[in-house]
């Protein structure tokens, strides 16, 4: 080991706040590609994770590589609106052909988080209303705004509760009674909410929109209906409140789809995108219609760093691979194929509870074998037995309890089976040890 790498990281928690410092499970990488980081250690690990659903067209793809080195030789910063480049020009034009419906206009920023504020202070701004609907389980950012619509764990917004949203739960098939259509029971539980949301808590006439993840993420990877989604559109609609998609995972072929609202058949008037935007570089965009974008006037939002050219270069590089490679293709398979191989291991191991996936946006839940119910203390240990193995895994969930699969998109049939044989061995030994 390099000494003074190995120094550096003993003192960590001298240097890093615990917020950033503290994460699971920090392991020290020296270099990465493809489908692949390279350890400290000497190591090699399967990354199944693709930096928390950020570099989906794998690390360090050649052509997002030259096409930063070509950035960096125009321009490092804008910033936009004192200046403008071709990049940021481009990329809306090639984005607004990939977007559902009439989403066409953006305002680039640098994060997810970013991204969720100016779609709350769009919505807000267009409408006059006050306040923002969000679901129970999901997870928005932990700005100020972001956070008062999140809600997926209780600790983000401990000792800073914030105001002016209100929340409804989330669909939850699971939660369907025997000989009740699951499909059925959900929409009918969400008009019910709505009413007495409507009813009880705050008038429609003061909503300025409804947030939602269509894809439930760091809430644990709950997949709805796309009967429930069309509903939640439809009361919007009925009640003229804007519908905002939260893309900041789901986005650029996660779900198999270009974004998940072209998945389940449902289009937005605001939506958040980040994280697959740039395959790794700080950027994101609050993207509406230019009818909508145009009642947001200069001096009511801006950035200094948003739209940065450089990753404005590989974001269109993205876009170049997405297509040439068939990545949305490649998704739809060999997430089909993950499923396949995840019902086989469930079958032979009794803490695998439900298998939840769209395209390669996989929760493998982890569950207490007698009780079923979530786990999070035996997710650890098989996360960390399974990085021994050499396949590094992510989590997810209220308790923890669903281990996230969120593989780069380029990912192969035979690359899943390495990483899935490794995992097999890992609850093995867990088993052994516990059971």
């Amino acid at each position: 080991m390099n000494q003074d790498w190995g120094h550096l990281v003993h003192n960590m928690s001298k240097r890093l706040a615990p917020s950033m410092a503290k994460d699971h499970p920090n392991l020290p990488v020296i270099k990465e590609e493809g489908c692949y980081y390279y350890g400290l250690d000497g190591k090699t690990y399967l990354d199944f994770t693709s930096g928390i659903a950020t570099t989906n067209v794998g690390h360090r793809h050649p052509k997002v590589v030259e096409a930063i080195k070509k950035g960096a030789d125009e321009l490092a910063h804008g910033p936009s609106g004192v200046i403008i480049y071709e990049s940021i020009l481009t990329l809306a034009d090639r984005l607004a052909e990939k977007l559902p419906g009439e989403l066409d206009c953006f305002f680039f920023a640098n994060s997810g988080t970013e991204a969720i504020e100016g779609a709350i202070k769009l919505a807000k701004h267009v409408t006059k209303r006050p306040y923002i609907v969000s679901f129970i389980g999901c997870f928005h950012g932990r700005s100020m705004g972001a956070l008062s619509v999140t809600t997926s764990k209780s600790k983000y917004r401990k000792f800073q509760q914030p105001h002016g949203s209100y929340q409804v739960p989330y669909a939850n098939t699971a939660e369907a009674p025997n000989g009740i259509d699951p499909e059925t029971y959900v929409v009918e539980q969400l008009e019910k909410d709505f009413k007495r949301l409507f009813n009880h808590q705050v008038t429609p006439e003061e909503v300025a929109a409804v947030i939602v993840e269509p894809v439930l993420g760091e809430g644990g990877y709950i997949i709805p209906p796309k009967a429930w989604l069309k509903k939640v559109r439809e009361i919007c609609d009925q009640h003229n409140i804007l519908l905002i998609f939260d893309e900041v995972q789901t986005g650029f072929g996660r779900t198999g789809e270009m974004f998940a609202a072209q998945t389940f058949e449902v289009t937005p008037d605001i939506m958040a995108i980040a994280k697959g935007i740039a395959n790794g570089l700080p950027l994101s965009a609050t993207v509406a219609s230019h009818e909508l974008m145009q009642q947001w006037p200069l001096g009511s939002h801006g950035t200094t760093f948003g739209g940065n050219p450089i990753a404005c270069h590989a974001a269109l590089a993205v876009l170049d691979v997405i297509e040439e490679e068939n990545i949305l293709q490649n998704t739809k398979e060999v997430g089909a194929y993950a499923v396949e191989q995840l019902q086989k291991l469930k079958a032979k191991h009794s803490v695998i509870g439900e298998i939840r996936a769209v395209g390669l946006m996989i929760g493998i839940e982890i569950v207490h074998p007698t009780s079923g119910e979530p786990n999070g203390e035996a997710l650890f240990e098989i996360l960390d037995l399974a990085l021994e193995k050499g396949v590094l895994f992510y989590f997810c969930g209220n308790n923890s309890e669903v281990i996230r699969m969120i593989p780069p998109l380029t990912v192969t049939k035979e690359q899943i089976d390495d990483g899935l044989k490794m995992l097999d061995e890992a609850i093995s030994i867990y088993e052994e040890k516990t059971l």
